[in-house]
């Protein structure tokens, strides 16, 4: 039996490479980003008072920039989220093709039903993309089942089914990829948000501690300055869970697109040689 969903291996392999290369910079990049802006735009002094970066009054960018240590790498995060979100926006648009997926199954199928393979395999040209890729491979699969001698019809759907299968499996792992970033974001940005916002309440209450008198309005600054870190942070988690959501979505409703064409091919294929 033929192996023809070997060919895409390469090129599968090259996407793989690619955006394995393009996380490993990104994030690095995003974390530098982050500490540039946090050092020269919001550590600016003329978003305190008097130019006092220390002790004078902070407005609202000055505010942040007090949270601490923790702002740069939360804000990381956010840069990683669109970025990130991004990327993966393209690549499922490449993979979806030229047109409508729907379209293009209903296309694909009709057709199927008319016995027309010719036709199906020049609707798979037009969309391209990832899908487009599947069926024509097993469209090519089912002609070779068509003059394939020794096998019985149950044994050549079999085949053309595990065409599909081999043929998805090269092709849709790479949609999930770096999917994985953006949903480990969803937990450590709340996390690294709640840690800064304990951190920042411990240095409000040693610093209370050690003043004498009670100050409830250094107490109040300190503390609001503190939750800085969680309203990142729980921004940031809330951003990646939306947007983890709407790209498994998208990679579900292509999963659907496959099976529900391979189905019909298999089918159409069962139904047309089941007497001969």
């Amino acid at each position: 039996m033929a192996n023809a969903p070997t060919k895409p291996t390469s090129p599968v392999k090259k996407e793989s490479s690619s955006s394995g290369l393009f996380a490993t910079l990104t994030i690095p990049i995003c974390i530098v980003i982050a500490i540039l802006i946090y050092t020269f735009i919001l550590g600016d002094q003329s978003h305190f008072e008097g130019g006092d970066v220390e002790h004078g009054t902070p407005d609202i960018y000055g505010t942040i920039h007090r949270g601490g240590f923790l702002v740069p790498l939360i804000m990381s995060y956010v840069l990683m989220v669109i970025v990130f979100s991004i990327e993966r926006f393209v690549v499922i648009g490449k993979a979806s093709g030229t047109g409508s997926v729907d379209a293009f199954v209903r296309k694909v199928q009709s057709a199927l039903n008319a016995g027309n393979i010719d036709a199906a395999n020049a609707e798979c040209d037009k969309q391209k993309g990832s899908v487009a890729n599947v069926i024509k491979s097993a469209l090519k699969k089912y002609k070779e089942m068509e003059v394939e001698q020794g096998l019985d019809v149950d044994q050549k759907a079999l085949a053309i089914q595990k065409d599909i299968e081999e043929a998805t499996s090269l092709e849709m792992p790479m949609l999930e990829q770096n999917l994985t970033i953006i949903a480990t974001l969803v937990s450590i940005g709340t996390l690294t948000g709640l840690l800064g916002t304990v951190l920042g309440m411990i240095r409000a209450f040693a610093a209370l501690a050690t003043s004498g008198a009670p100050n409830t309005t250094a107490l109040s600054t300190a503390i609001s300055e503190a939750l800085v870190n969680t309203a990142f942070g729980i921004g940031t988690s809330a951003t990646s869970i939306v947007m983890y959501n709407v790209f498994t979505s998208k990679i579900d409703n292509l999963t659907y697109a496959i099976d529900e064409t391979g189905f019909s091919i298999v089918q159409t294929f069962a139904a047309s040689h089941k007497n001969k």
